[in-house]
């Protein structure tokens, strides 16, 4: 099974919210997911970013490929460069 972290959207129409989830890679977008570990708000300025940084460590360590988008969020967050130095620290 091929694990994701990605974006789950929500909200009304031209007012999106996402959830930042671990899905099955061949669920769809706004289908089943493992676990929530985030959410970003794109239209506030800036935008809103929460995460749950120790649940998205875990799943980046068990194999999780995140998108590009979460990626990206992930790297303005500092997730990413704290994954990178724990790999490093083993």
């Amino acid at each position: 099974m091929s694990v994701k972290i990605r974006l789950n959207r929500g909200g009304t129409k031209k007012k999106p919210i996402y959830r930042i989830v671990v899905a099955d890679s061949r669920s769809p977008r706004d289908g089943r997911f493992i676990e929530i570990v985030g959410t970003y708000n794109p239209l506030t300025n800036p935008a809103t970013i929460t995460l749950k940084e120790e649940s998205i460590l875990n799943w980046l360590g068990n194999g999780a490929q995140p998108t590009d988008t979460i990626k990206n969020i992930l790297s303005k967050a500092g997730v990413l460069k704290k994954f990178h130095d724990s790999k490093i620290a083993k």
